[in-house]
């Protein structure tokens, strides 16, 4: 049984990091093989970096008419898969800003080219709030627009867009965006309909720990109900160059640790825990595995998210393995779905 919402409270609370950590440790070693720390080879594509919601987070978007705006063509996108490919990739994972002019007919002819040139790349494609966006743009309900990606090729949806959800602090950083309760309907349809999904948390944003809760509680209610979710990936909001970051404190290594420790205690229902090398670098990453982390992620071939708030982190398969070796674990990489754990 997960934790009680005073338990995690007390434990963001407490001094004690490595007995919060300690424990954590001993409950991934239950779920998951305590040999193994998988890893995966994949790529992110940000199709258009055009956006409506201007959350006070995010550096990469652009209003709509900006010079520096984009939308990819589907030839530029075919480009950067055969590249993941290259590298022994398995899988993309496709998002970006939400743009008032791109129908549900767009997105079904972008999956379909994927799939009919690259039929065994897993497409991990398309946020809460693009799916949203879709349906609203497209005058469809969520359910029916998740259909009609799934026909065109989806195969799983990303757990990004969920930031805290708490509507308390959404509508301070985010408040064009999505509801808690709209970005639950999105996975929880998808669930109904067989889709797997991620769940995700961006923290360090000002929220307080009762948020960070209030998050976790959502998810294993979710999860206690669907089963749907593949794993859990808590990182560090990243400050530079966002509005946001001037009004905030920065996170600590030792902050994103217990946070860690606590999701993976909290949320026992849930399999995977990923620890990030993204925003924390990869010394904390490292630590993550002991933390109760079984996941280092991807090699992100390409990101420019956090690129553009400042994050300058960079890796590379060989060292995602060392670092997993070092910590006393086989690395093993993974697809999206943690399936076809291969040692190398």
């Amino acid at each position: 049984m997960g934790l009680t919402n005073e338990q995690a409270l007390e434990m963001f609370r407490s001094d004690d990091l490595i007995g919060i950590g300690m424990a954590a440790h001993q409950a991934r070693l239950e779920k998951n093989d305590p040999r193994m720390v998988t890893y995966q080879i994949d790529r992110n594509i940000n199709y258009t970096n055009f956006c409506t919601e201007y959350c006070s987070f995010c550096a990469f978007y652009r209003p709509l008419g900006a010079k520096d705006g984009y939308i990819l063509s589907f030839e530029t996108i075919y480009q950067k898969i055969e590249e993941m490919l290259e590298l022994g990739g398995t899988g993309i994972l496709l998002q970006g800003g939400l743009h008032p002019d791109l129908q549900i007919g767009y997105y079904e002819n972008l999956l379909r080219s994927l799939k009919q040139r690259f039929p065994r790349v897993h497409l991990h494609c398309f946020s809460a709030p693009e799916i949203l966006c879709i349906a609203e743009v497209s005058e469809l309900s969520v359910r029916d627009t998740i259909a009609r990606l799934m026909d065109a090729g989806l195969d799983s949806i990303p757990g990004a867009g969920a930031e805290i959800l708490d509507d308390e602090v959404r509508a301070r950083i985010a408040r064009l965006k999505c509801t808690s309760d709209e970005w639950e309907n999105v996975h929880r349809t998808a669930h109904g309909l067989g889709l797997r999904t991620t769940a995700t948390m961006m923290f360090g944003c000002g929220e307080e720990y009762r948020h960070r809760v209030n998050h976790f509680e959502r998810l294993r209610r979710i999860q206690e109900d669907t089963g749907g979710f593949t794993a859990f990936i808590p990182w560090m909001f990243a400050a530079e160059n966002t509005a946001l970051g001037k009004k905030v404190q920065e996170t600590t290594a030792v902050d994103y640790l217990k946070t860690l420790a606590i999701s993976r205690l909290y949320l026992d229902n849930i399999d995977h825990i990923q620890s990030s090398w993204l925003t924390p670098g990869i010394k904390v990453c490292q630590v993550g595995l002991q933390f109760g982390a079984d996941d280092v992620g991807s090699i992100l071939i390409e990101e420019n998210v956090v690129f553009a708030a400042g994050v300058r982190n960079r890796t590379n398969e060989s060292e995602l393995r060392r670092i997993i070796s070092d910590a006393g674990f086989i690395p093993a990489q993974r697809d999206t779905l943690y399936r076809s754990y291969l040692l190398k």
